[in-house]
């Protein structure tokens, strides 16, 4: 088991039974974070275990999922699709990237079965995209960050924020990050200008308002350079 790790057990919302799930100890070194706030920590990716995966059932989803409260008729419904559509549900005390990428395919296909709100599904397939990203695998990265991108700007226009602590300010900024990791200037821009032109998020949100303007000036810098090779 990784030294980073701890065992608990929860119940799963689906078929109520206590399932052994992991969750990261809170003292983790942190290293460094990308642009779309992917955060590296030394010697751990917590975003392998992200995820909680009933072993007796497959449910799968993040801590949050796992506590919400569903009715007698939308837990039958699940629990029908997850016995059609079985994964392997073993508990597994350390993970693999490929354990967290089965996890994070499966929450996926819960969070749908459970109507949840594009911006969680947009989270989720965002984390998706960081479990490539640490293993290299480029080509998955960029489809998981595209998927993101779209939900978050489908969730910024149909959906009401704040979605927990994610605010609509913090969600343009996400999103015009992952498009300029995309290479994708157009996008990102229109995204960050959103945050730059509102004078409320300069006084309310101003972390990450300064964040949209440093990486407004990279997007700049980039487009200038894309200009000169043409």
């Amino acid at each position: 088991m990784d030294k980073n790790t701890f065992v608990v057990e929860k119940p799963c919302p689906i078929c109520q039974q206590k399932t052994r799930v992991i969750k990261p100890k809170s003292r983790l070194m942190m290293i460094k974070q990308d642009p779309d706030t992917c955060v590296h920590y030394k010697d751990f990716n917590i975003y392998l275990y992200r995820i909680w995966l009933c072993e007796h059932c497959g449910f799968a989803g993040d801590e949050a999922t796992f506590g919400v409260k569903l009715t007698d008729r939308t837990r039958a419904q699940i629990k029908e699709y997850l016995d059609a559509n079985p994964i392997d549900h073993e508990f597994l005390d350390e993970h693999t990237a490929g354990d967290a990428i089965a996890s994070f395919e499966r929450a996926i296909e819960c969070l749908d079965l459970l109507k949840m709100p594009l911006a969680k599904k947009a989270s989720t397939c965002h984390q998706l995209a960081w479990v490539y990203r640490s293993i290299e695998n480029k080509e998955m990265e960029e489809e998981y960050l595209k998927k993101a991108a779209e939900l978050y700007a489908q969730s910024l226009a149909t959906e009401r924020y704040p979605m927990g602590k994610l605010t609509d300010t913090g969600a343009l900024f996400v999103t015009g990050a992952i498009y300029y990791l995309l290479n994708d200037y157009s996008n990102c821009a229109s995204f960050l200008s959103r945050i730059i032109g509102d004078q409320n998020a300069r006084v309310r949100e101003r972390v990450i308002f300064e964040k949209a303007r440093t990486l407004w000036e990279d997007v700049r810098a980039a487009q200038k350079e894309a200009e000169k090779k043409k």
